[in-house]
């Protein structure tokens, strides 16, 4: 086994939570925007003369969900460039 110290331990850990994290940060919401993206256009199939008041909800739901990936980036970017962990323990 490989003789780390503890500051590139932390590295190597955060680095690997950071890319499992902004690979869930961008798949849930594409997925949930898709699912939203769905349903309003059935919604508008449905009852045409609504159309307009479903997609001001979509498009507020859109942002609503995009921003939560926007908070993600910002986690990672966070631990990637300015890492509290090393300035912590160390």
């Amino acid at each position: 086994m490989w003789q780390l110290d503890s500051s590139t331990l932390i590295t190597v850990v955060t680095i690997i939570a950071s890319s499992i994290g902004i690979v869930l940060g961008a798949i849930v919401p594409a997925v949930m925007e898709g699912i939203a993206v769905q349903k309003a256009l059935d919604g508008i199939t449905r009852q045409p003369e609504a159309a307009n008041d479903l997609r001001t909800t979509l498009l507020i739901s859109m942002a609503l969900l995009e921003s939560t990936a926007i908070y993600v980036l910002l986690v990672i970017l966070v631990l990637l460039f300015a890492n509290p962990l090393l300035d912590r323990f160390f």
